[in-house]
């Protein structure tokens, strides 16, 4: 039997494998080939679709946490967005008390260009924001993923005061 292994060995396999091994290496350099452009066309396409995003005018909304009166309400309570649009969300307070915009579901359901505050610009994931008496902000982003999603002012007491909303993505 090794005998017979070694025949196939020595007068069959031996003069083949130089070409199979020149097969593999121009398939894998073919592999590696079609991964790089799967991948640069990809950049591409992102760049494409942020590149018009960014140059969609925002569709502007206004939010009042709590009003002059210092009632814990959030004006409007009901917020819709459509995924696949930019928009521009204000928010001020004007009471004399600081709130807090917590969402945090929302805010993993969009993709945030920056939030502007005063001279600020932060940019990255938020999740919630602290606005003192007097104060505005500005939220760029654009909705990503449908569902319905709660709002609530996080300091204590204010939740269970009726601060709270609800915020769609459809």
């Amino acid at each position: 039997m090794t005998r017979l292994f070694t025949e196939f060995y020595q007068n069959i396999f031996y003069p083949i494998l130089p070409n199979v091994l020149r097969l593999i290496r121009q398939f894998t350099f073919l592999c590696l080939l079609l991964c790089l452009v799967f991948a640069l066309q990809s950049q591409a396409i992102a760049a494409d679709f942020t590149d018009n995003l960014l140059k969609q005018p925002p569709r502007e909304i206004t939010i009042s946490l709590g009003n002059s009166a210092n009632e814990l309400k959030f004006e409007p309570d009901h917020l819709e967005f459509v995924p696949g649009k930019r928009y521009l969300l204000h928010l001020n307070n004007p009471s004399q008390l600081k709130h807090y915009f917590t969402a945090k579901d929302f805010a993993d359901s969009i993709w945030t260009q920056k939030v502007e505050a005063g001279k600020v610009e932060v940019k990255g994931a938020i999740h919630e924001l602290e606005l003192k008496p007097g104060a505005e902000a500005q939220w760029f982003f654009v909705p990503i993923k449908p569902g319905k999603y709660s709002l609530n002012c996080s300091i204590a007491g204010h939740t269970a005061a009726g601060m709270t909303g609800e915020i769609a993505i459809q």
